[in-house]
């Protein structure tokens, strides 16, 4: 990891973890995707209590189903950490995506590299009452992910940075912005994100569900991640 890709996340808590397992990233599912089993397995979605109501459960479920999106709340727990490594280790979820705080990726990051996972998608987000900040690091089937998110985000008129860095590049891949332009869609960016993890691998998503003014933003600083067992 150089010293430019440890400062696309710093603030994570994942100095030491982001890194490993994004260089072991399994080149068959970089290149060709996801495999047809994951497509129909439910795909296991993790969630801290922040994020249980909002809207990147329902992106994930706009992108892949109610039916396929298996919901469950992380924990720090052991019998929930030993369950996840479990599950990892013996391939039950071919496919694993979240959105969780900084502590609770942490640990699941880090057996997912000890399990020999891979990661394409990794993504930190800060959101305040009036814009929200992206920074990824991506991988193999993400590619284009960034660009995705970019137009989701514009769609939505709140205001937004986003910086992608690509696995295999040294370039920052994308740095992007757009300008506030009501404040009617400020929650839209985690709706943005789990539609575009939920679809991952599938070939073009479309257009991220937008949802009514009113409902509480998600605010805060969050950690994005798509798993792939």
């Amino acid at each position: 990891m150089t010293i430019d890709r440890r400062s696309l996340i710093k603030g994570m808590a994942l100095l030491g973890v982001a890194s490993p397992f994004l260089g072991s990233a399994l080149p068959a599912l970089a290149a060709a995707g996801l495999p047809a089993p994951a497509l129909s397995t439910p795909t296991l979605v993790l969630i801290s209590s922040a994020a249980a109501d909002s809207t990147f459960v329902h992106g994930v479920r706009a992108g892949i189903g109610t039916s396929m999106a298996q919901v469950r709340q992380a924990s720090h727990e052991l019998p929930f950490l030993l369950d996840f490594e479990q599950q990892l280790r013996h391939r039950q979820s071919a496919r694993v995506i979240g959105l969780l705080d900084d502590a609770l990726a942490t640990p699941l990051l880090a057996l997912a590299r000890s399990a020999g996972a891979s990661v394409p998608w990794l993504g930190q987000h800060t959101a305040t009452a009036r814009l929200s900040r992206h920074r990824l690091l991506t991988a193999g089937m993400a590619d284009g992910c960034a660009g995705h998110l970019h137009r989701h985000l514009l769609a939505c008129g709140a205001g937004f940075t986003l910086d992608e860095e690509r696995q295999d590049s040294a370039v920052v891949a994308h740095q992007l912005d757009g300008p506030s332009r009501n404040g009617e869609h400020i929650d839209q960016w985690a709706a943005a994100i789990g539609f575009l993890l939920a679809s991952m691998g599938t070939g073009n998503p479309g257009a991220a569900p937008l949802l009514p003014a009113g409902k509480v933003p998600l605010i805060g600083s969050f950690v994005s991640f798509s798993i792939l067992a």
